[in-house]
């Protein structure tokens, strides 16, 4: 091939590419931002209340949010067919089933909210930390069924490509956010349960106007009103989603795991309040990741499914070296302003000095993840969920895990020493994941997709 004919087709790659994550980026960066926010008010109030927010946001809110965006991930493949079989009718009803299967995980979900202060407890963290934590819990268990809601309506509107009214809205939601935090934290001085009840208004904004939408007649073929058929194939939709719900939850848990850890420090609160300034920035770059991650992982499938495995690997390279350039970007960010990025969650000197330290392992961190998550993201295309699950739990919870407490309790190396044991997990997983990708024969997986979509059909019925 000319380099004229390799450059068009990387430029045509790219734009539909970039046509499906660039909007999926700004829905994930201003939705996550939201929580940001919040964090950012608290930190100005004290060390133990930044602390119980963190720990609520970062293992709690991380865990359930795990669960639900699997459970819901099988939306996402039934919509994309039903939309290729001009079977739009199937997509209002697909939703609604999986609101009916998020709605009874978020249930059974409900208690760890209730019980998060015995539950910290019992896995010996700080005590002012974990009772605080349990009000904030309890507080924002509003948001656990807003996430229940909001997971199935995403994929009902990015099946159809109205990505940029759901864009819209969280924009607004967003600036909207920040006014009540602003009247009621900075200037009426009010604690965690304003900024509790600020955040439940926010999340829940976003469904009331996404639903408006969807109701008001904007998809005549998609939304005809509730069905019956909704209770129809309820096993095998749970089914479909299982291995990616596990699969991802396995990736979101380990950065809980590394809260958890530091929860057991000499000095809690400081260490907490650290890693947490960290680990959001890492998550919120983390969403512009799921964003090449949702491309690739409809890029591979549609390419899979035409039977094109040239142009599947195709789509491969040129997402993660997109990721990659954008991993690189916020890695030399987070270095050129390592003694500043701090300052925008708290003002306390002590977090801000032990933030800066971990600058470079954060860089290091979001530099992976820039090319881990496009490869979940082939995964997910590629139907391979159960084998990265097992690498998964090889890498972290069996390497990196046990690496990060040796360095960081037995050696004393603290916090930096825990980070950096499962940073080691987490290369591991990329290298393997890499290696896995390279070796793979594209031809075979063509046979494969053609395979599990004609099983799929059996879901339309």
């Amino acid at each position: 091939m000319s380099k004229k004919g390799l450059t068009y087709k990387i430029w045509d790659e790219s734009k539909k590419m970039w046509g499906i994550s660039g909007s999926a980026i700004l829905i994930a960066v201003t939705q996550f931002s939201i929580k940001l926010v919040t964090l950012r008010f608290v930190g100005h109030f004290g060390n133990v209340e930044f602390a119980a927010v963190s720990v609520v946001q970062s293992v709690i809110e991380c865990f359930v949010y795990g669960v639900l965006l699997g459970m819901g991930s099988a939306l996402e493949t039934l919509c994309g067919q039903a939309v290729g079989a001009g079977q739009l009718n199937m997509l209002g009803i697909y939703m609604q089933r999986s609101w009916i299967i998020t709605g009874v995980t978020a249930l059974i979900l409900t208690p760890i909210y209730v019980f998060t202060s015995p539950i910290l407890k019992f896995i010996r963290q700080s005590k002012n930390i974990s009772e605080l934590a349990g009000k904030y819990a309890i507080w924002v268990l509003p948001q656990l069924y807003a996430y229940a809601l909001n997971f199935p309506i995403q994929k009902f509107f990015q099946s159809q490509s109205k990505v940029w009214v759901m864009t819209v809205i969280s924009v607004v939601v967003l600036v909207f956010h920040v006014l009540l935090n602003w009247i009621f934290m900075t200037k009426l001085g009010h604690g965690m349960l304003a900024a509790a009840m600020v955040g439940n208004i926010s999340y829940w904004l976003i469904n009331l106007a996404q639903i408006v939408y969807i109701i008001s007649g904007y998809f005549p073929d998609a939304w005809t009103g509730f069905s019956t058929l909704a209770f129809k194939s309820l096993p095998a939709f749970v089914k479909l989603s299982l291995a990616s719900a596990v699969m991802l939850c396995l990736e979101l848990w380990y950065y809980t795991a590394l809260i958890l850890l530091v929860g057991f420090s000499k000095n809690p609160e400081i260490a907490v309040d650290a890693v947490s300034v960290s680990m959001n920035l890492q998550l919120w770059t983390i969403m512009i990741a799921l964003g090449f991650n949702a491309a690739v992982s409809v890029r591979v499938s549609n390419e899979l499914g035409a039977g094109e495995p040239k142009a599947a690997k195709f789509s491969v390279v040129v997402a993660v070296s997109t990721s990659v350039l954008f991993g690189l970007v916020f890695t030399s960010a987070i270095l050129g302003a390592k003694n500043h990025f701090p300052k925008v969650f708290t003002n306390k000197p002590l977090v801000v000095s032990e933030a800066s330290k971990l600058s470079y392992l954060l860089s290091a961190t979001i530099f992976l993840n820039s090319i881990q998550h496009v490869l979940h993201g082939v995964a997910v295309g590629a139907g391979w969920q159960v084998q990265v699950a097992f690498i998964n739990v090889g890498c972290y919870y069996l390497f990196g895990i046990p690496i990060g407490g040796l360095l960081g309790y037995k050696f004393n190396l603290g916090v930096q020493g825990i980070w950096s044991g499962m940073l080691a997990g987490c290369l591991l997983q990329t290298v393997l994941l890499l290696l896995y990708v390279h070796r793979t024969n594209w031809g075979n997986e063509v046979t494969k997709k053609i395979e599990f979509t004609l099983m799929l059909c059996t879901l339309s019925i």
